[in-house]
């Protein structure tokens, strides 16, 4: 069951950084649980585990790292449209 609730959480950590970003997250739900993981590793690697811990995320680092991640792959992915657009490799 902690799993499960690990999870949701993930998801929803992701889901606000793409709130707070203005930006989707590619890969819908999944990518939401995916980012809200790898975002909470992110933001504990950055500023350590503080604030409320929720499901076994410390979530105010968690989140801030969700935004980075989700800055990051944006950014990525519009550099990468930019270059298929016009010809580039």
């Amino acid at each position: 069951m902690s799993f499960i609730w690990s999870l949701i959480i993930g998801g929803v950590i992701g889901w606000l950084a793409g709130l707070i970003t203005g930006r989707d997250i590619p890969g819908g739900i999944f990518g939401n649980i995916i980012a809200g993981f790898i975002g909470a590793w992110l933001g504990s690697l950055i500023l350590g585990n503080w604030g409320p811990d929720i499901g076994g995320f410390a979530v105010i680092p968690a989140i801030i790292g969700s935004i980075i991640l989700v800055l990051i792959v944006s950014f990525i992915l519009r550099r990468v449209g930019n270059n298929r657009k016009y010809g580039e490799a």
